[in-house]
């Protein structure tokens, strides 16, 4: 894992079209904002894990029929 430190305003660039920016520091919260392309698909990491298993859920039950 790479680990980056930023300040508020600066931003990390990911490859050609990937853009990260800290926008705001609340106590113990850092608000970011990504630029991507629309063809990236990018979720919160808990969102992310409800969707896979949802995913799995629907894989699962089409086996068993």
């Amino acid at each position: 894992m790479l680990i980056l430190t930023r300040k508020l305003g600066e931003s990390i660039t990911i490859g050609d079209n990937i853009k990260i920016t800290v926008l705001g520091i609340y106590g113990r919260q850092v608000r970011i904002g990504i630029e991507a392309p629309l063809k990236v698909v990018v979720h919160r990491e808990e969102i992310y894990v409800k969707i896979a298993n949802q995913d799995k859920d629907k894989k699962d039950d089409q086996q068993q029929t």
